[in-house]
């Protein structure tokens, strides 16, 4: 193991033993997601694999915003859709006009879709069907998690196996 592996590796293990309770998306989450973005750019992993990464952590925040709002009872028509346009443009609009999206020489499969776009749209939905499917799980098992960190691995699961996927696909 390199000297940056294990440092990822102790992070995310000082975090999940210090991690005191699970909310919409746990904190433990956006820290892994948070950390696996930094992480895959500073190894100088593909693109594609970074923008899993950032799709999901756009997916974490926008169910802690939610989770926030409903808990502050602040309640508004389109509220969901305004979240969402908003993280979203938060991470793209800037990305574009740093021209870090949209660069014609970083497409995936030479198809005309920008890599770093492609991961950001399969990360968000891989990350959004791995915390519904918790959420699903729970609700069958009279709202008990069927292994402990459960709410922490299914939402990470499905990106961890994109990375690998992503990474052979790339290599």
């Amino acid at each position: 193991m390199n000297k940056k592996s294990a440092l990822f590796l102790a992070f995310f293990t000082v975090g999940v033993i210090f991690a005191k309770k699970a909310w919409a998306v746990c904190p433990i989450c956006t820290i892994a997601v948070s950390a696996g973005v930094g992480l895959s750019r500073w190894l100088g992993i593909d693109d594609s694999i970074t923008g899993l990464w950032i799709g999901g952590l756009i997916v974490s925040m926008i169910a802690w915003t939610e989770s926030w709002l409903d808990k502050k009872n602040i309640k508004f028509k389109g509220r969901i859709y305004a979240n969402i346009a908003g993280y979203y443009a938060l991470i793209l609009i800037p990305l574009h006009y740093s021209k870090i999206i949209g660069n014609p020489l970083n497409t995936f499969c030479n198809c005309g879709l920008d890599k770093l776009l492609f991961g950001i749209i399969a990360g968000s939905i891989s990350f959004w069907f791995g915390a519904s499917w918790y959420f699903h799980l729970k609700d069958k098992n009279n709202g008990h998690a069927y292994f402990p960190f459960q709410k922490v691995v299914m939402p990470i699961a499905p990106l961890i196996i994109l990375s690998v996927v992503y990474y052979f696909l790339t290599k």
